[in-house]
């Protein structure tokens, strides 16, 4: 896969924050060599966030994000900042923008900590030095609220291009540990394994295309020297009695789950795509717990099914259609479903009995991780797709056999509430 194809959820996320007219959108211009982000003497020019995947060396693939004030002001204001502390949860490394002339005020300092808080990697950029005279450069140096973060500042001009490219090394090294930590699906297979994905062609699937998970499953399983063979559900069976050998593993579509277990044998080992994105950009054993509140669902209980990216909604859905019925049908509870995607998963899950996420293919993984954290802090279990699936079709202790660390905590047919 190409780099200028790299997915946004692969991709470094790079934020860059401050105050109203401090330069954020001027460095973010000189930082990435493009007039990326609109420039105006005027206040509060950015007004939404903007974003742009791009490749910025000597880093590679990343996402820029440009936010708008931390600082805005009115009721529209409080909403612009608000996406700004949304960005926050997916942000990899920080870029805080101050006007060197202006120093570090209240706004700055709530923003420090929140990156401190959330753990974000963060580089000062004092900006406009330019406009500086010497005494006023020396003033700057020995502002007292600075010098705690003495080494993360750098003294920069976007309109001159001072020190530009000293601040992308400093960005580089803070996001050098950004993206996904773990593998996919490689770290389980050995050269020469050959795998099976089954890939179910019907109304939801994309024309002329495979869904991302599905790309990304065959690539690392080719970066793992091994061979991916893809098939439609309806074809499986006789393509594994056709076989030579048995395949290292078995990997499919969350929807067509219970009927590829059917034709599958027990001495192969099944697991989903959303499965293995549960394991690659959240916690797997949180997300197995989560599946054990299906069984205490009442009549009235509300649930969040959310999804990490929008798209358009068809007769099949998998989130709005599939799953409701699912449940419904398993539980024999009437239930009330409530569905978000993209950016609106909500901050207060208190009114929810159980959280079901898709995979997060669209995610990074620090946004999949902050979801996690809110439910977990919350006391919400939360499970995913292709978990919740499994569970429901009597299946997920097999689907999570290539997992012992999972596996080990779940005795009987039992679960354990410390996952």
């Amino acid at each position: 896969m190409s780099l200028n194809h790299t997915p946004s959820g692969e991709r470094v996320h790079i934020g860059f924050f401050g105050r109203r007219n401090a330069g954020k959108s001027s460095v973010v211009n000189a930082v990435t060599g493009q007039e990326l982000a609109v420039v105006s003497e005027v206040k509060g020019t950015t007004t939404d966030p903007v974003k742009k995947a791009m490749e910025l060396l000597p880093l590679g693939p990343v996402v820029i994000v440009d936010t708008p004030g931390i600082d805005d002001e009115g009721a529209l204001g409080e909403l612009r900042v608000k996406k700004t502390r949304q960005i926050l949860n997916q942000t990899d490394a920080a870029v805080l923008v101050i006007e060197a002339a202006q120093g570090m005020a209240e706004a700055e300092q709530e923003l420090i900590g929140l990156f401190e808080e959330k753990e974000i990697p963060f580089v000062i950029a004092l900006n406009k030095t330019d406009l500086l005279e010497k005494e006023e450069t020396a003033k700057v140096q020995k502002d007292e609220k600075l010098q705690a973060y003495r080494e993360r500042c750098i003294f920069v001009s976007a309109r001159t291009g001072f020190q530009i490219e000293e601040l992308k090394e400093k960005i580089a090294g803070l996001a050098a540990h950004g993206g996904p930590s773990r593998r996919l699906a490689g770290d389980l297979l050995q050269p020469g394994d050959f795998v099976v994905l089954v890939v179910p062609i019907d109304k939801a699937a994309p024309k002329g295309r495979l869904i991302l998970p599905q790309q990304q499953a065959i690539r690392d399983i080719l970066d793992a020297d091994a061979a991916a063979v893809v098939v439609k559900d309806n074809e499986l069976e006789e393509m594994l009695q056709q076989l030579g050998r048995k395949p290292a593993m078995m990997i499919t579509d969350s929807q067509v789950f219970g009927k590829v277990s059917a034709v599958t044998p027990k001495e192969i080992p099944l697991t989903s795509f959303s499965i293995l994105f549960a394991r690659y950009k959240g916690s797997l054993r949180m997300a197995v717990a989560g599946a054990a509140a299906i069984e205490a669902l009442q009549d009235g209980d509300k649930i969040l099914i959310s999804e990490g990216c929008t798209h358009h909604r068809q007769c099949g859905d998998i989130g709005s259609v599939k799953l409701p019925r699912w449940l419904k049908e398993y539980t024999g509870k009437s239930l009330r479903i409530e569905l978000t995607s993209g950016t609106e998963f909500p901050e207060d899950l208190s009114g929810f009995k159980l959280v079901i996420h898709c995979g997060g293919c669209m995610l990074n993984e620090r946004e999949m991780k902050y979801r996690q954290k809110c439910a977990r802090n919350q006391g919400i279990p939360m499970t995913n797709y292709g978990i919740a699936i499994a569970y429901m079709k009597g299946i997920l202790r097999r689907s999570v056999e290539l997992f012992p660390e999972v596996l080990e905590e779940l005795p009987g047919n039992g679960f354990s509430n410390t996952i």
